[in-house]
């Protein structure tokens, strides 16, 4: 009878404090969600609200001979490096990690990744679409982009905040291993080693973290 007795109270018990125990994991599974930081300069307002920077405007050709613009990615995240492809460097073995981001995300109609070349002289649409080819890039996700060398230096200072030189060839261009993560909002919101495994797992998983941070957007505006 003891025992029959123990065992209703601790199926009392469990019927009782379950659902607490369930609404508790899911209250701090809320509180401790990631959200990534934004990177960049920013100015507060004497409101309260914070001004965050943003990638400007741009308009360029992919390697199809396609315009693609900032309006083309509006609601879209991504992913942006700058590389020229006759760079025997740091460019192959960064656009080979890229490579492998590109399948992991060639459903995602959410993301897409950029590549900017510094050296817009020599690669040009045709090049592009060789050196595309050759790196075995889907052309619906992943751009290789060329177009006015200024604006793409101005770009790459000013918009996506990389270290570059105006020198007389690619080479004196500061040409960066960073990938940077970019939001829907126009903002850098993560900036990797596109050497580094390691880091490039961490951007793998940020895009993840980024896409779940609008759908608990999306979720609580419901």
């Amino acid at each position: 009878m003891k025992i029959q007795n123990l065992k209703r109270i601790l199926i009392i018990l469990g019927i009782l404090f379950l659902p607490c125990v369930f609404y508790l994991v899911l209250i701090q599974g809320k509180n401790h969600f990631k959200h990534l930081e934004v990177f960049g300069p920013k100015e507060a307002l004497a409101n309260g609200d914070t001004i965050y920077h943003t990638i400007p405007a741009f308009s360029l050709l992919n390697q199809e001979g396609k315009t693609v613009s900032d309006k083309e990615l509006e609601g879209k995240i991504y992913v942006a490096n700058f590389f020229f492809a006759t760079c025997p460097t740091i460019c192959p073995k960064m656009n080979f990690n890229v490579k492998g981001l590109t399948e992991k995300y060639i459903r995602d109609e959410q993301v897409k990744f950029l590549s900017f070349t510094v050296d817009p002289e020599k690669d040009s649409v045709e090049a592009l679409a060789a050196y595309a080819k050759e790196m075995g890039a889907d052309n619906k996700n992943w751009w290789f982009l060329t177009g006015n060398k200024d604006s793409i230096y101005t770009l790459a200072r000013d918009g996506f905040l990389v270290p570059a030189a105006g020198g007389k060839t690619a080479a004196d261009f500061f040409h960066s291993q960073d990938l940077l993560l970019v939001n829907k909002e126009k903002r850098i919101r993560g900036i990797y080693d596109g050497l580094d495994e390691s880091d490039v797992k961490k951007l793998n998983d940020e895009i993840e973290v980024l896409e779940h941070e609008y759908i608990e957007r999306e979720t609580a505006n419901k």
